[in-house]
């Protein structure tokens, strides 16, 4: 191969990096761990807890500002605490959490019948749309569950037998 130094000045902010002076990072990537003068800014106030709000196990607190909007409850609940008892990098954090979706998911619709709303499901899930753009898609989808649900009821039967 060739080590040639190619010309991109034609390409429109190439190189706008190069030059250190115009570097807004460059003076932070200088410092020492003696030397924070350029962290001296006062922490705003914490948002008040009036929520069980689950946080990594890899971060001593919560952080400022973080979501209220759906605190956990019921089996999916239970298994998001299990999750974040494990970091972030690992599986036994993110796979429970996965799961955890599925779950709320179906004590959502569970939740929308006790309270006498029939979802619609079809709708909800786009399938007009998919039927419109990707008809093979849906109907291989739908032979597929088809299938897995006849298998499922086969399995059933026979262990009753």
């Amino acid at each position: 191969m060739e080590n040639k130094t190619k010309d991109y000045s034609h390409i429109k902010g190439w190189g706008v990096d190069a030059d250190p002076k115009n570097d807004p990072t460059y003076p932070m990537r200088k410092r020492s761990n003696d030397d924070h003068s350029g962290y001296s800014w006062k922490r705003p106030a914490q948002q008040p807890v009036d929520v069980e709000v689950l946080h990594s196990i890899e971060r001593p607190n919560i952080t400022a500002v973080f979501g209220t909007s759906k605190p956990p409850r019921g089996l999916s609940g239970i298994i998001r605490r299990y999750a974040f008892n494990y970091g972030e990098g690992s599986f036994a954090h993110w796979l429970p959490l996965i799961m955890a979706d599925r779950v709320d998911v179906v004590e959502g619709v569970i939740d929308d019948l006790k309270r006498g709303y029939v979802p619609n499901i079809f709708a909800e899930k786009g399938y007009k749309a998919e039927w419109k753009y990707n008809r093979k898609g849906l109907l291989q989808k739908a032979a597929v569950c088809a299938a897995l649900t006849t298998a499922v009821l086969v399995l059933l039967r026979r262990n009753k037998d």
